[in-house]
């Protein structure tokens, strides 16, 4: 009996010395590393299979076992997983537990129009394209805005997501943001503020976001907007002009082009566009609710990033002759 005992205590030992060993030993992989996708109620068996059919060269059988022993196999977790070189079975489960997904990330710019979005979430790294093909109005519906215009409504930031994941599922992300931002800034409005709705403040932060890049100048120029609002004054601002252009601009805005009636043209028409015309940042949206305090009417670029703004069109001839036609 004795004999026996420390038969079958040395067989433990060797046991539990050899799972110690495969436990940290690096798993096979013929690349530098495999995707693992888990969906959500994959059994525990299940993914075992899938980490060997993603290329891993492990026995499920084997794997299965250490999760289920581990006493952690029902904190799995569903998502999308890169298995690199030196992976290990023990920080294989650990990943899985920690839900270590491998995040790629979409940077939404200030000022691109949903053409441009549409463009960058077409070329991002392992994100589904369900809106490829698809029209806009389309696309709003599944966002959940039917007959909503879509220029303008969502926020530029860099979204992080996971392999695999849909381009709906980051425009829904990024409508959110700007649906937040812009109820925030619409709270704390002006008073005296001549935009009724918060509608129309993204459509004057779209149009400040295209004016200027400088940010000192923002609600200056918005202060130039306001103005004009209120006096009924045309905005005449050629951004929304080029917008109303689309695909026929070149490059080259020309006087027939300012003639030239479109829904987006404020030469032609008075008050706000119809819709946005880009993406407004956070200091667009604010600066579009808190114009600057000024008289200025007008306002011209200097060349150099920045704006010249005039009270009267006297002065503002005199601006562009100095810093357009260079006199």
């Amino acid at each position: 009996m004795r004999r026996l005992f420390n038969l079958i205590f040395f067989m433990a030992l060797l046991t539990g010395g050899g799972a110690a060993w495969w436990l940290n030993q690096s798993l096979t992989i013929n690349t530098e590393s495999v995707d693992l996708s888990v969906e959500p109620g994959t059994s525990v068996r299940g993914v075992a299979q899938l980490v060997s059919d993603a290329g891993v060269q492990v026995n499920p059988d084997l794997l299965y076992w250490w999760f289920r022993l581990s006493g952690d196999a029902r904190q799995i977790r569903a998502g999308s997983y890169e298995i690199d070189r030196g992976t290990t079975p023990y920080s294989l489960l650990q990943k899985l537990v920690r839900g270590e997904e491998s995040l790629r990330a979409v940077t939404l710019v200030e000022g691109w129009t949903f053409t441009q979005v549409r463009a960058a979430l077409l070329k991002a790294e392992g994100l589904k394209p369900e809106t490829q093909g698809l029209e806009a109005d389309f696309i709003m519906t599944a966002l959940g805005k039917p007959g909503v215009h879509p220029e303008g409504r969502f926020f530029p930031d860099t979204y992080n997501y996971a392999k695999g994941s849909s381009d709906v599922a980051i425009l829904k992300r990024a409508m959110r943001a700007m649906d937040k931002k812009l109820a925030l800034v619409w709270a704390h409005r002006q008073t005296d503020s001549p935009l009724k709705t918060p509608d129309e403040a993204l459509i004057l932060a779209s149009i400040i976001e295209k004016e200027t890049g400088r940010s000192s100048d923002r609600a200056t120029i918005s202060g130039v907007f306001s103005n004009r609002l209120r006096i009924g004054m045309p905005l005449q601002t050629d951004p929304t002009v080029i917008y109303g252009l689309g695909d026929t601009f070149n490059g080259n805005l020309r006087r027939r082009h300012l003639q030239t009636d479109t829904p987006w043209n404020t030469y032609t028409r008075g008050g706000l566009p119809l819709t946005p015309i880009a993406m407004p940042g956070k200091g667009s949206l604010l600066a579009a609710v808190q114009p600057a305090s000024t008289k200025a009417l007008y306002f011209v670029a200097r060349g150099d990033g920045s704006s010249q703004f005039s009270d009267n069109l006297q002065e503002h001839n005199r601006a562009v002759n100095k810093y357009q036609r260079g006199q």
